[in-house]
């Protein structure tokens, strides 16, 4: 298990210290705008606006019922969808932000941005879809190499090793 848990967290760390750095740089902005411009106002959190009137990990009312108009699987389970779309904008940006568990939270946030491209934006032209679409590149990127040096998930891994 320890392996695995291993395997899953411990980043590729470029040959320079410079190389790591500029891959953490849009790693991290994009985990603050996700977490504070995008998923704050639909998911609670303790600098969601205040006039949204949202709980600690409550959901938005209005959020559902738009993750319903998706139809099929959605439309079955839309508060689940809801709950977990917003989930992995705002909890998934800080945790991208720290470089934790970046893996785990890359392929939540990148699930997130392929339904808000395909489901939401689509039928309204690619300009619409640009925001999802950079999001989904910065979750390919550090799904595929996690933190890099600059995160928690190499503190961790070196942890790990010591």
């Amino acid at each position: 298990m320890k392996n695995l848990f291993l395997s899953f967290t411990k980043p590729i760390c470029l040959p320079f210290w410079w190389q790591d750095v500029l891959i953490a740089i849009p790693r991290i902005v994009c985990g603050f705008w996700l977490t504070v411009y995008f998923g704050s106002a639909k998911f609670g959190l303790p600098w969601s606006p205040a006039d949204n009137n949202l709980g600690l990990f409550e959901v938005a009312f209005w959020f559902p019922n738009d993750v319903a108009e998706f139809g099929g699987i959605f439309a079955m389970f839309p508060v689940f969808f809801a709950w977990m779309g917003a989930f992995s904008e705002a909890v998934g940006g800080i945790f991208l932000m720290l470089g934790l568990q970046t893996r785990l939270f890359s392929s939540l946030v990148l699930c997130t941005m392929l339904v808000a491209m395909f489901m939401q934006q689509f039928q309204h032209g690619l300009w619409n879809m640009l925001a999802a679409t950079g999001f989904l590149w910065v979750s390919l990127y550090t799904l595929l190499m996690g933190s890099g040096r600059i995160g928690i998930d190499f503190l961790i891994s070196k942890q790990v090793h010591s």
